[in-house]
């Protein structure tokens, strides 16, 4: 079953971001950081500051938007990023990956073609976060076939709930 792939993201491509309280800050600073680099940015909110929100609200809407709108990718953002990254690989089609260096942010690109990249805002600097947005977005699919036999494998069980056969 052919994998669509997010290609190589050398030019503007519409983004999609949600956070929570805790990811608010950086989330504001890479709207500003994306729209200056000549992205399209779609804000899942939150839109005010709340230190008491819900990651989900956001972050589903940011993952339904990048499933939905072929060629885009997401950013979600919360205090680890965990929560956010198990939040938006519940939507159908969403590969989020989570990014603690530039290494994870550009192999969650190269090998696993991921359209979502999770980072959490209390584990790293502003430059750190900015970075590794960077890096996922400059990175292509590497579309090597071992990567993409994969990816497929996971796709057919998002889609049928089938097990991928035992080698």
């Amino acid at each position: 079953m052919p994998v669509p792939a997010v290609t190589c993201q050398t030019g503007p491509v519409r983004v999609y971001l949600g956070s929570d309280h805790a990811g608010y800050e950086l989330k504001e600073h890479l709207a500003s950081w994306l729209k200056e680099h000549g992205h399209d940015v779609v804000d899942a909110g939150p839109l005010v500051y709340d230190a008491v929100d819900d990651y989900p609200p956001f972050v589903l809407r940011a993952a339904e938007g990048v499933a939905a709108d072929q060629g885009s990718l997401g950013i979600v953002l919360g205090g680890s990023g965990n929560g956010e990254q198990i939040a938006a690989n519940k939507v159908r089609g969403v590969r989020a990956a989570l990014a603690w260096n530039e290494d994870t942010a550009r192999l969650a690109r190269e090998h696993n073609d991921a359209n979502v990249l999770s980072i959490g805002a209390r584990m790293h600097s502003r430059e750190e976060a900015t970075r590794f947005v960077e890096v996922f977005l400059s990175t292509p699919y590497s579309d090597e076939e071992r990567h993409t036999r994969r990816i497929a494998m996971l796709t057919s069980y998002e889609e049928t709930g089938d097990l991928p056969a035992l080698p």
